[in-house]
């Protein structure tokens, strides 16, 4: 029942919604990366480039920090979501290590050694001690405290195959083939609705940025209509978005947007 209501609280808010959402060039920058991670609004930039996540900021000084572990292989993802405490996953081993503000080792979770095994493909941020992790075994999203060992919470397991996660302190969203869903802190089910061809989402204060077909899709918080966001013609090889300030990575260049939100 609970469930019910708030799905139909969601469905029944008032829309008013704008046909596109505008952009305007702040600035764009050379990168030389293999992956763009994420940026802020303080210019502290993440990237990969070799298989080592760097970070590039203002007291850095010009000489940007990396981390790199090969012994795990390939970066399979990094969130930055909380910069004090960077989760970076390692798919083939099964790993997920822990870095502070300054790139450093504080915890290491290798999943392959819990009395409970887990066969993790997505990894995404949580509060305290805890991430979100997709158990490709279980086919179920679990907030894992890492400290203890133990899950705050899991959901049903998934119809669909999982295409991409991101999460804030507050909710976890999944977006699968067929759909999205969006989960609370406690694994209940908030909303969920349709996925039209969508391949990956960010989030900026809960607000959903989808790209599909090297476009970009915007949906407002407590809505549920998607609008495209208009952009000049380039590639989207990774894109990012924070405070209506959109990111964009070319391989080549990084492009800065604000985004023109009614």
């Amino acid at each position: 029942m609970k469930y019910v209501l708030h799905l139909f609280f969601f469905l029944s808010l008032s829309i008013t919604s704008q046909e596109s959402i505008e952009t305007s060039l702040i600035e764009k920058n050379m990168l030389d990366a293999n992956i763009f991670v994420s940026t802020n609004n303080f210019n502290t930039t993440f990237y990969i480039l070799e298989n080592v996540l760097f970070k590039h900021s203002a007291e850095t000084k010009g000489l940007d920090i990396g981390y790199s572990n090969f012994q795990l292989g390939t970066i399979t993802s990094v969130n930055t979501f909380n910069p004090l405490k960077i989760n970076v996953f390692y798919k083939d081993f099964n790993t997920v290590l822990i870095l502070d503000n300054r790139l450093a080792e504080i915890f290491k979770i290798d999943f392959n050694a819990l009395s409970e095994y887990k066969n993790v493909t997505y990894v995404a941020t949580g509060s305290d001690n805890t991430i979100w992790i997709f158990n490709e075994n279980t086919q179920q999203l679990e907030l894992f405290d890492y400290k203890t060992n133990t899950k705050r919470a899991q959901t049903l397991p998934f119809k669909s195959s999982i295409l991409d996660i991101k999460s804030n302190y507050n909710y976890c969203w999944v977006l699968t083939k067929t759909d999205l869903y969006v989960y609370d802190y406690f694994g209940n089910l908030s909303y969920k609705m349709k996925n039209d061809g969508y391949e990956s989402i960010n989030i900026d204060n809960e607000n959903v940025i989808f790209k599909k077909d090297n476009n970009l899709y915007y949906l407002k918080k407590n809505t549920k209509t998607i609008v495209p966001i208009t952009l000049p013609n380039l590639l989207i090889n990774q894109f990012f978005v924070t405070n209506e300030t959109l990111y964009i990575y070319d391989k080549e260049t990084l492009h800065k947007y604000q985004l023109k939100i009614d």
